[in-house]
């Protein structure tokens, strides 16, 4: 799906499931700009930054997530999306953990001399459909579980959803560390939920950063998928 497209749906969600014509459009696209703060707009950006230097293996893109995720906890809390906060600070310290990460390997490829002290890249792998059923079962448990905790104990404006995201997020995180295939069709899911998510709370600009996301998964399947492929023909 094109971006445009994309944008045009998610414009839909505030407002109506009919869809909007030009003029209608162009209006919900200037009311998006003008209640967009700069902070959102630095946050966006930084995220952005991230994912792109991160698939140049570069090592400045976790500096870029720091700053990111450091200004969506602030953001977060003001939008009492209590969850989704405390995903946030987790991708904090995944940040500081891959930062020290990818600067151990540095230093180990730089004096290894002819030796490029890097391990073998982790291969991809996939899971049965029956360890999926199990994953997702145990995720929407937690994430009932999560929504019961913050819809009691907390004045979260979408509890139900904030938990769906935030659970099926972390776990999904683990699954881009063990280079599992199918963590690309859960990011899908995970990012235009969030897409809704965002633009309920009116940070319009991040809505259509998690379209861009959702875009990437998508794409980031099809290349795994690809290589997957390849890396199983060469057995």
């Amino acid at each position: 799906m094109e971006i445009a497209g994309s944008l045009f749906y998610f414009c839909t969600l505030k407002y109506t499931f009919q869809p909007l014509n030009s003029q209608e459009f162009h209006s919900l696209i200037t009311e998006a700009l003008a209640s967009m703060t700069w902070l959102e707009a630095v946050a966006v950006l930084l995220g952005l930054a991230y994912v792109i230097l991160a698939a140049l293996e570069n090592i400045w893109c976790w500096p870029a997530a720091l700053v990111s995720v450091s200004i969506y906890i602030y953001l977060c809390m003001e939008a009492q999306l209590y969850a989704e906060t405390g995903l946030q600070i987790f991708y904090w310290v995944m940040a500081i953990a891959g930062w020290w990460s990818w600067s151990r390997e540095k230093r180990k490829s730089g004096s290894a001399g002819t030796e490029t002290g890097s391990a073998r890249p982790i291969p991809i792998i996939t899971w049965s459909w029956q360890l999926h059923l199990v994953v997702i079962g145990s995720n929407i448990a937690g994430t009932f579980l999560l929504a019961w905790l913050l819809s009691t104990y907390t004045e979260a404006a979408f509890p139900l959803l904030d938990s769906f995201t935030t659970v099926f997020s972390l776990f999904t995180t683990w699954m881009v560390a063990r280079k599992v295939l199918e963590n690309w069709l859960y990011w899908i899911v995970i990012d235009a939920a969030s897409v809704y998510l965002y633009a309920s709370r009116d940070l319009y600009l991040t809505a259509l950063l998690f379209i861009l996301y959702t875009i990437i998964a998508a794409a980031g399947f099809w290349r795994w998928y690809r290589q997957y492929s390849t890396q199983t023909a060469g057995k």
